[in-house]
């Protein structure tokens, strides 16, 4: 089967009434541990594992999924309304976000941040289901030397970061 039509039958399976629900559900989930600093996404899964064991497996990893995404989207709330990142991905939204919040415009950096999760989320999630295969085949030819040359590039960025303090970047190495 090919990507295009793998796509459609995975669409296919996921808009049936009872894997909607759970997507819903775990959407709404995902949204409340979002806005709570502290619990994330993977802790909720975690907790919420053996629940699912009793599911389709279909429905528990659509329920995770929309936990994954509610949370990520429910970070943003908090980052933006209180200056205070729920989830780790959303130290950024509190650049923008709050200062928009303290002009008055909390309710359009609250849509900018929900329209721009949903697209991005849908343009990553059509990117892997297409490059999977590649992706999958290039990390099964990884050896010694490609990781040594990841971790050494890795290393690089890190020292650069550091403004050009060589010391700082030596015990940042030296500790990572």
């Amino acid at each position: 089967m090919d990507a295009f039509g793998g796509l459609m039958h995975g669409f296919s399976v996921a808009v049936s009434p009872m894997n909607l629900l759970f997507g819903f559900l775990g959407a709404v989930i995902g949204t409340i541990i979002g806005i709570l600093p502290g619990l994330g996404p993977l802790g909720t899964m975690a907790l919420l594992l053996s629940l699912t064991y009793g599911f389709d497996p279909t429905a528990g990893m659509i329920m995770f999924a929309g936990i994954y995404f509610g949370a990520m989207y429910g970070g943003s709330t908090t980052s933006i309304l209180l200056n205070i990142p729920g989830e780790a991905a959303s130290v950024v939204t509190v650049l923008e976000g709050y200062k928009m919040a303290k002009r008055g415009r909390a309710g359009a950096a609250l849509a900018v941040s929900a329209v721009g999760s949903f697209v991005a989320g849908s343009i990553g999630i059509l990117a892997l289901s297409f490059m999977a295969p590649s992706l999958a085949m290039a990390a099964l030819r990884f050896g010694p030397p490609e990781y040594f040359t990841v971790a050494l590039v890795g290393l690089m960025i890190m020292s650069r970061l550091t403004g050009g303090n060589l010391l700082k970047a030596l015990m940042m190495m030296a500790i990572g």
